[in-house]
């Protein structure tokens, strides 16, 4: 394990910051009052429906689940993190609207399904009378989480940031479509390897840690980093802008 912590270190370590970033310019929310929540979404008939078209696309080409408990959870943990970093309830909500929508994009094309599925939110959000300056924000926390197009995705917003660490974070064996272990690719072992995860913010340290439990018999641990490097460096920078450290926890030992 002990090497398994020195290669971790020199992979996440060995990549270069592009620029700083400045997260007190961020953009400023609406002073009204939200029109809609998570749960407006989550019984309207269009984002249901293309949520699971959406999910249904990518198991055609054999991607990991994507469907609407997918959708949930990470609507769930980005409202968590910025709840447990004493963020408003306006703010909360606005990323666990991003939360819910942020794949809806995958309707059209697993190509570029940040950027669509920003485009897809804008008119739903719209339809829903939500202020420009918050459908905005959800926009660019949308448009940013992506990793798919050989670039990382870059918070710009807390609800951004919040965005990335909560879709990151969703590795778990539940989301492994066909669980014939020969049949598997790389991400169907390394998630079906994962038996628990979970995202712990603790304000007090300022620092946030995604926490798992991997079966080392059906994965090693570094092949999680090996698979998942880009979207560890998006935690890291998603949280350093919300003014806290990045770090994984495998099986109980700190690896980051």
């Amino acid at each position: 394990m002990a090497e398994t912590e020195r290669n971790v270190g020199r992979l996440v370590g060995g990549i270069d910051e592009e620029r700083p970033k400045h997260p007190e310019d961020s953009a400023v929310p609406s002073k009204k009052q939200l029109s809609i929540t998570v749960s407006d979404l989550e019984s309207d008939s269009e984002v249901t429906t293309f949520i699971t078209i959406a999910n249904t696309n990518l198991g055609v080409l054999g991607f990991t689940e994507h469907g609407t408990r997918h959708s949930r959870l990470v609507s769930r943990i980005a409202r968590n993190v910025l709840r447990r970093l004493s963020y408003d309830a306006h703010m909360q909500e606005l990323a666990a609207i991003a939360g819910y929508l942020h794949d809806i994009g995958n309707v059209v094309s697993r190509y570029d399904h940040s950027l669509t599925g920003a485009m897809l939110a804008r008119d739903i959000l719209n339809r829903f009378e939500l202020p420009p300056e918050d459908i905005g924000i959800v926009m660019a926390a949308i448009g940013s989480h992506g990793d798919d197009s050989q670039r990382l995705g870059e918070a710009v917003h807390p609800v951004s940031a919040a965005l990335i660490l909560a879709d990151k974070s969703d590795v778990h064996r539940s989301r492994v479509r066909n669980i014939d272990q020969s049949m598997f690719d790389q991400h169907d072992r390394v998630n079906y390897a994962s038996e628990s995860s979970f995202l712990r913010v603790d304000p007090d340290e300022k620092t946030i840690t995604l926490e798992l439990t991997i079966d080392t018999e059906i994965s090693q641990v570094m092949h999680y980093f090996e698979i998942f490097l880009p979207r560890m460096l998006m935690c890291r920078r998603a949280a350093e802008f919300l003014g806290c450290d990045f770090h994984i926890d495998i099986n109980g030992v700190a690896l980051l």
